[in-house]
């Protein structure tokens, strides 16, 4: 394959992983994002109570954890096979494998910034959303970028 063709695989792959790093900053800390959904989130449901709240926020976030690494699965998957076409088991594993490994050096990096956590947890949310990526392309053909349900 081409490089140019390499590139037009990978280069999603490479902005989503930046983007993916970009919050894991201390501006995307859980203390940062409840200054803005707490608020949004209390003017929803008046009644909750702050724990109530503070669970819905954690549940957003860990939901987060789970699209991003979803989409970077899908992303792998499609740099992973490249022009071919159809489901194999080996890029799938190796999309799962890549964005797991990914996401514990994500955590790692967590590790580093004062208003973050390093959690296994959350590494293992993320490699669930890369499984359920393969999953569902095996479900499904990609086309043109798109993921398309076989009937």
């Amino acid at each position: 394959m081409p490089a140019s063709a390499r590139v037009k695989y990978w280069l999603p792959v490479v902005a989503w992983a930046c983007l993916i790093s970009s919050l894991s900053t201390d501006i995307f800390s859980s203390e940062h994002t409840s200054r803005i959904f707490l608020p949004i989130l209390h003017w929803l449901f008046p009644h909750a109570g702050a724990e109530t709240l503070e669970l819905i926020h954690a549940v957003i976030r860990k939901s987060a954890h789970l699209t991003e690494y979803f989409i970077l699965g899908i992303l792998l998957y499609r740099a992973l096979r490249g022009d071919d076409r159809g489901w194999n088991l080996k890029w799938a594993l190796w999309a799962i494998a890549i964005a797991a490994t990914y996401a514990s050096l994500d955590e790692f990096h967590q590790s580093f910034v004062p208003s973050r956590t390093a959690s296994p947890w959350d590494a293992l949310i993320d490699t669930v959303g890369a499984s359920a990526a393969q999953i569902v392309v095996k479900l499904g053909n990609l086309k043109n970028g798109k993921i398309t349900i076989e009937p």
